[in-house]
């Protein structure tokens, strides 16, 4: 079968350390006609439900544990029968909005998925959030990159369990090594390419030429 990307949008808040912010975040769902995965719970429940669209949901995959990703993920994933699953190193940030609530399965370095034959691979990519994951398909040339990557540079890091330094370095190290054509789907805004964000950082210098 031909893998599907379909995407929307939902509209809300981010909170941390005091603030409040309004955000749209990005809906991303991955499969078949059949079966899908979901990357993150942002704000809107039937918004997310009308793009999986009566499917079989395998996994509820979590890029983070910021409140406008995975605010509703507990209810989420009762309604489609699927499991939550995040990296540990974000359970500090969890339970800021979830408590003592756990999710179901833990996300490492190197965990796949497959969607009848083509595989999804999980990337730890720390510096947003110190368990703030990545999605790459490499048959479909594409990358999920939550709030690690954005058109024109890093995910934002002036706030609690963020750190410049480390986004700069996972990026570099994990995601300037994939092909250039690679698409990058974001958590918010619009797509770009791993090629586009390899100039952008140059010419920003914070990434410097060979």
């Amino acid at each position: 079968m031909t893998l599907r990307i379909d995407h929307s949008t939902a509209a809300g808040t981010f909170s941390l350390d005091g603030e409040t912010h309004e955000v749209e975040n990005n809906i991303w769902v991955i499969g078949t006609d059949d079966q899908c995965v979901v990357i993150d719970a942002p704000h809107d429940i039937d918004a997310v439900k009308k793009v999986v669209d009566g499917r079989e949901v395998l996994a509820l995959l979590l890029t983070h544990a910021h409140d406008d990703h995975v605010r509703f993920a507990p209810e989420l994933a009762q309604e489609l029968e699927a499991a939550m699953l995040l990296h540990p190193d974000d359970e500090e940030v969890w339970k800021l909005t979830h408590g003592d609530l756990e999710w179901d399965e833990d996300l490492q370095e190197g965990s796949t998925f497959t969607l009848d034959d083509t595989e999804i691979f999980t990337l730890h990519t720390p510096g947003h959030s110190p368990g703030s994951v990545c999605f790459y398909i490499p048959s479909q040339n594409v990358l999920f990159s939550g709030d690690t990557l954005f058109e024109g540079g890093p995910g934002a890091t002036g706030r609690s369990f963020s750190s410049r330094e480390q986004i700069e370095e996972t990026i570099q190290r994990r995601l300037f090594t994939l092909p250039r054509e690679t698409t990058v789907n974001t958590g918010h805004g619009p797509s770009t390419t791993i090629g586009a964000e390899i100039d952008a950082a140059k010419k920003d210098g914070w990434l410097k030429d060979d």
